[in-house]
Parts: structure tokens; sequence; C-alpha cells
């Protein structure tokens, strides 16, 4: 059984700042894309940005230049810094990790946490 579990989210101005991460941890052999998405009230759940293992990136269009995805592969670790906030910004972001064990690789969520941006 594998457990992701976020933090970081919580309530801020536009043009603010937070930073989230999300810890894998549980039966892992290895930790492979892990991702950040976001769903808010009324529309799907999308990708805001993912990193493989190796360090290579992926960014919406929507959130390019403002933030940065990192990992810590040591700490099955995935931080998501976010800058220059807008208030369409706000959603529940759920961490994503593709989880490999027992020779296979499962995908496996967390149970999100809620970023609110006020104007």
């Amino acid at each position: 059984q594998v457990q992701l579990v976020e933090s970081g989210g919580g309530l801020v101005q536009a043009g603010g700042s937070l930073r989230l991460s999300c810890v894998a941890s549980g039966n892992i052999l290895r930790v492979n894309t892990m991702g950040w998405y976001r769903q808010a009230p009324g529309k799907q759940r999308e990708l805001v940005a993912d990193i493989t293992s190796g360090g290579s990136t992926y960014y919406a269009d929507s959130v390019k230049g403002r933030f940065t995805i990192s990992r810590d592969n040591a700490e099955n670790t995935v931080y998501l810094q976010m800058n220059s906030l807008k208030p369409e910004d706000t959603a529940v972001y759920y961490c994503n990790a593709d989880v490999e064990y027992s020779g296979a690789e499962f995908d496996y969520w967390g149970q999100g946490t809620q970023v609110t941006v006020s104007s």
C-alpha cells in the first residue's frame, strides 16, 4: 500500500506565493513520474505540472513562468512552488505519482489540498 500526503495549501492574496509538498510512503520500489493536478468547482481535473525521476518537467500553459515543480528522489517528495498567484488558480490541488512495486507500476493520488487566491 502507498500513501501520498499533501501539505501547503491555504488562502493567499493575488500576487502571492504558496509552496505545496507531497510525500509518497509505503511499499515503494521506485517512484517514477510525479505531478500536480487541480480541479476547480464545476471544472474537470487538469494537469498543472509533472516531473520525471530524471528531472524532465512539463507545465500547463496557464502556469508557465509562475509555477516551478521539483522533487527529492531520496525522500519521494514532490514540490510545487506557486508564485504570482491569480484568482483563477483557485482549486483543489492533487498530487499524483506513478509507483513501482511488486513488478508493476501503479497510479496513486493524494487527498487534495485547497488553494484559494483572493482578488
